[in-house]
């Protein structure tokens, strides 16, 4: 997640993947993104990385959904962030990988 308004879509995406079963999420939030949960989320960051299979820290380029042989279904938009968010959207344009 980044720093652009809208952390409550970020929060029901991680409940229905939840829901629906068969998904593992992964989840990174930007410095950015940590304030603007803080304002949004009345539940805080705490639900979201609960939620998510695996949290991942923002500066870890070397995390595992940064890496070209990870199978990503699917990386959720945003706008500028850190290594490891910029690297995994950028994983995932390159490869085209499909879940």
């Amino acid at each position: 997640m980044t720093g652009a308004t809208g952390a409550v879509y970020g929060l029901r995406l991680l409940e229905m993947l939840r829901a629906a079963g068969g998904w593992e999420t992964h989840l990174v939030m930007s410095p950015a993104a940590i304030v603007n949960i803080r304002e949004e989320l009345p539940e805080g960051k705490d639900a979201l990385e609960t939620l998510a299979d695996v949290v991942h820290n923002v500066r870890n380029i070397g995390a595992s959904i940064a890496s070209g042989s990870s199978k990503v279904a699917a990386s959720a938009p945003g706008s500028r962030a850190d290594a490891s968010c910029s690297r995994a959207r950028s994983t995932v344009l390159f490869t085209r990988r499909d879940r």
